[in-house]
């Protein structure tokens, strides 16, 4: 992972979801999707923590255990398809999208919104269609709280002290201690508030989650089994 990134580029990643959305029409067209039933993941974290090596890391197990293809959509995958629409117009279809359904799961948490703007509404409808599909990890964006009345959603957060998230940004982004710290601040405050405006809910509630990981304790490699393994035995 070079400097000053925490996640793989935008376009690497938007021809991996291209690509997984086709083959995934593929197979369901020749019925070749295996019988194992569909789960969707949400992760939620502070910022700072390594959710998107978790993320990774989880995507893999759950495609060797499963045997089909699983996807990660992040923040910066979900706003760059919620802006190009003909992405958005080839994925919807793919997932099998129906408007109805979309309107239904959005009125469920819409009355608590503080605003409608379109674009969250967007971003939304993404959110829920990937997560009706299922076989995808969704990572922020309040996809927690979005999902929270579908039963096959779970629901995950990380969180670590601020030592470790100093720690862990400064080095993947290759900058100071001191420039890691503000920016952590800063970053958190904006998760919480987008949150607060948006859904009218608290960013630190954790009823929200199945399982809350302490990142200081736990590497990634260890929360993506143990997430594994708690959805092997829910099955």
């Amino acid at each position: 992972m070079s400097g000053r990134m925490l996640i793989p580029s935008i376009e690497k990643r938007l021809g991996a979801l291209i690509e997984s959305s086709r083959r995934t029409t593929l197979e369901y067209e020749a019925g070749n999707l295996s019988k194992t039933k569909k789960r969707t993941i949400t992760i939620s974290r502070e910022f700072g923590c390594e959710a998107y090596p978790m993320s990774e890391c989880l995507q893999n197990l759950m495609q060797k255990k499963t045997g089909d293809a699983w996807s990660i959509m992040d923040k910066g995958l979900l706003e760059e398809v919620a802006r190009r629409n003909d992405l958005s117009e080839k994925i919807l279809k793919n997932l099998g999208a129906k408007a109805g359904f979309l309107d239904e799961m959005l009125a469920t948490f819409a009355p608590h919104w503080r605003t409608e703007k379109d674009h969250f509404r967007l971003l939304s409808h993404h959110i829920i269609s990937l997560a009706n599909a299922g076989n995808v990890i969704l990572v922020g964006r309040g996809s927690a709280n979005i999902t929270q009345s579908m039963k096959h959603c779970y629901h995950f957060k990380m969180f670590a002290s601020m030592e470790f998230k100093i720690r862990s940004i400064a080095q993947r982004m290759e900058i100071s201690p001191e420039e890691a710290e503000k920016l952590i601040i800063k970053k958190q405050q904006e998760r919480n508030m987008f949150i607060k405006a948006f859904l009218n809910q608290d960013a630190k509630d954790m009823s929200f989650y199945h399982i809350v990981f302490n990142n200081n304790k736990n590497s990634a490699e260890k929360i993506a089994s143990t997430i594994m393994e708690y959805l092997l035995a829910e099955s």
